[in-house]
C-alpha cells in the first residue's frame, strides 16, 4: 500500500532581538542555501522571501518529515553558512521558536504569493501586526510573553 499525501506549511522565524541582518545583497544566496537545505532532506520548497529581520518558508511536506527536525536543521545550517561566508560584520543568531501553519492544496497560489511579497507587505504592516494576525486566523491560542522579541 502506498501513501499518499497533501501537506503543505508555512513556517515564520525571526533574526534574534529582531535585528536587521538580512540585507538585500545576500539574502538571494540565504534563500537558495535554505532551499537546497529542504530539498536535501526530500521536502518541496514552494516560496521562500522575507525581510531583513525575518523569513517565510513556504513547503511541501511529505509526511515522514518532523517539522522541529526541519526547521532546526534549517536555522543551524543558515546561521553557519552566514558566518562562514562572512555576511555580516555582527554576531548572526536566529530567534528561538518559530511559527507554522498548514494550507490546503487550494491554498498554494495565495499563499506562495504571500510569500514572494513579504517587502511589499511590510511597507504596510509591521511583523508583528502580521504575525499576530495569522495567530488569529489561525484560530491559535497564544500568550504575548511567548512570541518572538518584537522591537518597536
Amino acid at each position: 500500500m502506498s501513501t499518499y499525501s497533501q501537506l503543505y506549511i508555512q513556517v515564520i522565524f525571526a533574526v534574534k532581538n529582531r535585528q536587521a541582518l538580512i540585507k538585500t545583497e545576500w539574502e538571494d544566496r540565504l534563500f537558495q542555501y535554505i532551499t537546497g537545505i529542504v530539498q536535501s532532506k526530500g521536502q518541496k520548497m514552494i516560496a521562500i522571501n522575507g525581510v531583513s529581520n525575518h523569513i517565510h518558508i513556504f513547503i511541501g511536506l511529505k509526511p515522514s518529515c518532523c517539522i522541529s527536525d526541519l526547521v532546526r536543521e534549517i536555522k543551524k545550517s543558515s546561521s553557519i553558512f552566514i558566518k562562514e561566508n562572512h555576511l555580516t560584520p555582527y554576531k548572526f543568531q536566529w530567534q528561538e521558536g518559530y511559527g507554522v501553519f498548514s494550507y490546503s492544496h487550494s491554498h498554494i497560489d495565495r499563499v506562495a504569493k504571500y510569500v514572494m511579497n513579504q517587502k511589499e507587505h511590510h511597507r504596510k504592516k509591521t511583523f508583528k501586526e502580521e504575525y499576530i494576525e495569522m495567530l488569529h486566523k489561525m484560530n491559535i491560542d497564544y500568550k504575548e510573553e511567548y512570541l518572538f522579541d518584537f522591537l518597536e
